[in-house]
């Protein structure tokens, strides 16, 4: 029968109604009192009726009285709201039938009040028990003041087993009814706790997100300053002694290189979408980078994407993210191509066909073992551009052979939703 936790809103209209209650028995008290014909029952009875609802009311109003009973504080209230008609009927006994069944037709509603309330906080059976033993304890007082077999008591009885049977199809409604709500109210609680793991594992996994691309970024700008700057400083350590002025020269190269690596880790720190995206858009700024690249190493370049000159150079339906990482891995390839391939000729690939972007970079250098460099990528970077082309939902694939050079190409349908797999 006990239930933790009472159902919102129960205590404020229990003691709503034993306040309309206790209002209702002073009110009859009084008409009772003024009227000049005879009243159906004696007055003792709403009086009595009054001053045990008064009690209940001071009982359900006590400050912190809820905070010490704690499970025992409602069973107590509704037996005592449960006693109080029966007990009114108990002050009529000595006045014969008449009074009695006036009294206990009267005061029959009462007896519903609490059985909803029952209703509300616990099970069905519970409201079935107290259907039944109000039952029993009507009938036991009903037999003390009529006679066996009169057709008073016979009309009576037939009022207690309608009372009895509205009770327990009013129990089962509200039961069924609270019984759906609770259920309701736990699916709740189960899909705001999985929302919030959720949302928890969401923010873990864009932050763990994050932090690889703040590492790609750093890769594409720091760690190649670095990286030139290193070797600059090896041949300088190597001709200092015996061609000075060529390594100061080299010197300065450094500091020059160094400089402008940390002027791009600044901004790339700033704001970690590429610059020239937003300055140029995607078409204009990967052929921009192309021919930086091929002027740095004297490279022949063929371009081939959309013709500029004709105002169309400019690729559509793409997101912010998916521009910088098709940017990036752009950067990343032809990076390795300055670097590394000693290539003669250059050509860099962007088109936009039926819902298919595609990036290829292709050189005529060295080459390299593919198989060697997936296992040792400390200076390819494949993993890294692997990574984006994860991101946005795109493929990337590498083709390298020892001097035959080198082509990689990253593949994004259009179509593809880059957050469908959160």
């Amino acid at each position: 029968m006990k239930r933790d936790a009472l159902e919102p809103g129960l205590l404020s209209v229990f003691r709503v109604f034993v306040g309309l209650q206790v209002g209702f028995f002073l009110l009859e008290g009084l008409h009772f009192l003024y009227q000049h014909k005879p009243p159906p029952h004696p007055l003792e009875a709403p009086q009595s009726l009054a001053a045990l609802s008064a009690i209940l009311l001071i009982y359900l109003l006590w400050p912190g009285l809820e905070r010490r009973l704690g499970v025992a504080y409602l069973p107590i209230a509704l037996c005592f709201a449960s006693i109080t008609p029966f007990a009114g009927r108990l002050v009529t006994l000595r006045y014969g039938a008449e009074a009695y069944v006036s009294l206990a037709e009267e005061l029959g509603l009462l007896l519903v009040f609490p059985l909803l309330l029952i209703s509300w906080q616990y099970r069905f059976r519970v409201a079935v028990f107290f259907s039944l033993v109000t039952l029993l304890v009507d009938h036991s007082l009903a037999l003390r003041v009529m006679a066996h077999s009169s057709p008073l008591e016979v009309d009576y009885m037939g009022f207690l087993v309608i009372r009895t049977i509205m009770c327990l199809v009013i129990g089962y409604a509200v039961s069924r009814l609270m019984t759906a709500q609770r259920e309701q109210r736990r699916a709740l609680r189960q899909a705001n706790a999985e929302l919030a793991h959720y949302a928890s594992t969401l923010e873990q996994l864009a932050t763990s997100r994050e932090r690889n691309r703040l590492a790609r970024e750093l890769h594409d700008t720091l760690a190649h300053t670095l990286s030139g700057m290193a070797v600059q400083l090896e041949a300088v350590k190597t001709l200092w002694d015996t061609d000075s002025t060529h390594a100061r020269v080299m010197l300065e190269q450094s500091l020059t290189a160094t400089r402008s690596g940390l002027t791009e880790t600044r901004r790339a720190l700033q704001a970690l979408r590429a610059a020239p995206l937003q300055d140029l858009g995607l078409v204009l700024a990967v052929r921009a980078l192309a021919e930086s690249i091929a002027a740095q190493t004297g490279t022949t370049l063929t371009w081939r994407g959309p013709d500029t000159a004709q105002g169309a150079a400019r690729v559509e339906n793409l997101s912010p993210d998916v521009e910088q990482c098709v940017y990036r891995v752009a950067q990343e390839s032809l990076e390795n191509v300055s670097r590394h391939a000693g290539a003669k000729h250059l050509t860099v690939q962007l088109t936009q066909d039926k819902g298919r972007l595609t990036l290829q970079v292709s050189d005529d250098g060295c080459g390299f073992d593919l198989s060697k460099a997936r296992t040792n990528d400390h200076r390819l970077g494949l993993s890294g551009m692997q990574e984006r082309a994860e991101m946005i939902g795109g493929i990337l694939q590498v083709e390298s052979q020892l001097g035959c050079g080198t082509t990689v190409r990253l593949i994004v349908e259009e179509s593809r939703d880059p957050g469908s797999d959160l």
